[in-house]
């Protein structure tokens, strides 16, 4: 077993990090480059702005290229609470902005020419008690009348055809979601973002931030560049970034690990036996499961098995046993296969589960997507892009506030009590 992203593992690296010292003038510099950060940059080189990506590690190392593969349309929350807590017009921008981030996505593909195994899959919300039956039946009763059509409700029976397991009671099928290969996709959009005209720094922490007279200096220990304008697209990781340069985010954003598996390719037999409806699949317990399958026929599974803000070696293989345990309650027949690949990332949470982006801090920013930024994120670092070029209306987050979380400075102490809630909560569901 590699304690390894299966996604980093089988997708080619990129090649075309700039190996000089950092230095020069830029209209944008982006810190980050996974999705947010390298859409950021697409798009601005595209419109002929001088741009720079610096990233700590390689393109992809944080969550764009550590999560479960999933594409999936819809807000994380049942679409009621949404529009309790956000109001029922941001709330449909919100859910259509997912739509349109997933279209993009396809767009971006096309015109790049990326080869990473996108399809409309889509996705169920599979209810993992009777009792959850209702409620995610009525949530999507609303979606369908309010928002989007394209969603249906699957009996127990439906799932005979679409899942080989008897632990569920029903699910939502959302029929616009997708899958793909996630590290061809960005290795892709970094050898784009390049081939526009982007200079993509690897290896290149930004260890200090100055204002100047005419914009900012970044410091990194390979030198130093300015910029007019910073987007800060570094998400769960900005925790892992000691002081001033992203404090503002370190006291926002809830790093929370989140932990995978892959086994080995699964038979023709094998896969029909397990998801022959071939989509992405969510349970309704606060402490469940996602799962697909990949492009090789392995079945990816993912969970927080874990309240923990640590994904290391150690962390991972500890999570993975967690992992097998729930793969094999929900599809017996697997027990014993191959585990070819565990790996964990980090995921940013807000308090209110909603993304943010916007300025703050003299920085642009995109982040905080709670879970559910391999779909998002290609929409919101276009968005940031437009800030960035001073266009101000394309942004279904502006104006949300986003106070700082009481007592947080990048290590999310309350985790395991957290846990012990929610899977409380799971037991009297």
């Amino acid at each position: 077993m590699k304690l390894a992203s299966y996604w980093h593992d089988t997708a080619p690296a990129f090649a075309g990090g700039h190996a000089g010292p950092v230095e020069g003038r830029y209209d944008v510099a982006v810190i980050g480059a996974g999705f947010t950060g390298l859409n950021a940059a697409r798009k601005l080189a595209r419109q002929g702005v001088k741009v720079a990506v610096l990233d700590a590690a390689h393109v992809g190392a944080g969550g764009s290229g550590r999560n479960g593969g999933h594409l999936n349309n819809g807000v994380a929350h049942g679409y009621g609470d949404a529009k309790a807590h956000l109001g029922a017009e941001r709330a449909k921008a919100l859910y259509q902005a997912y739509d349109r981030s997933i279209d993009m996505i396809e767009d971006v593909i096309a015109e790049e020419g990326i080869a990473c195994d996108f399809r409309r899959s889509g996705k169920l919300k599979l209810a993992s008690k009777p009792s959850h039956v209702a409620g995610l039946q009525a949530n999507q009763e609303l979606i369908a009348r309010e928002v989007d059509p394209d969603t249906a409700w699957l009996d127990r029976a439906d799932l005979a055809g679409e899942i080989g397991s008897q632990a569920f009671h029903g699910a939502a099928l959302f029929r616009k979601s997708a899958m793909m290969h996630m590290g061809k996709y960005l290795t892709g959009l970094a050898d784009a973002s390049q081939r526009h005209g982007a200079t993509i720094w690897e290896n290149t922490p930004v260890t200090g931030r100055r204002k100047t007279r005419d914009g900012w200096e970044l410091e990194t220990p390979r030198g130093r560049l300015a910029a007019n304008t910073v987007i800060a697209a570094t998400g769960a990781y900005s925790a892992q970034v000691p002081g001033a340069p992203l404090g503002h985010f370190r006291k926002r954003i809830i790093s929370m690990a989140s932990f995978i598996i892959a086994t080995r390719p699964l038979t023709e037999a094998e896969v029909a036996a397990t998801m022959p409806g071939n989509r992405t699949c969510v349970t309704s317990l606060n402490v469940g499961n996602y799962f697909r399958l990949s492009p090789d026929n392995r079945l990816i599974l993912g969970g927080r098995a874990r309240f923990s803000a640590v994904s290391d070696q150690r962390s991972d293989a500890k999570s993975g046993e967690f992992l097998r345990a729930a793969m094999e309650g929900i599809f017996p027949h697997l027990s014993g296969i191959e585990i070819d690949y565990c790996w964990g990332g980090l995921v940013g949470l807000t308090t209110d589960r909603f993304p943010r982006a916007g300025e703050a801090d003299g920085m642009i920013y995109g982040m905080g997507y709670s879970g559910h930024g391999a779909q998002l994120s290609t929409l919101l670092g276009q968005v940031l892009a437009d800030l960035a070029m001073g266009r101000r209306d394309t942004n279904p987050l502006d104006g949300m506030d986003w106070p700082a979380v009481p007592a947080l400075n990048g290590k999310p102490w309350f985790l395991p009590l957290a846990g012990m809630w929610f899977r409380l909560k799971d037991r009297l569901s």
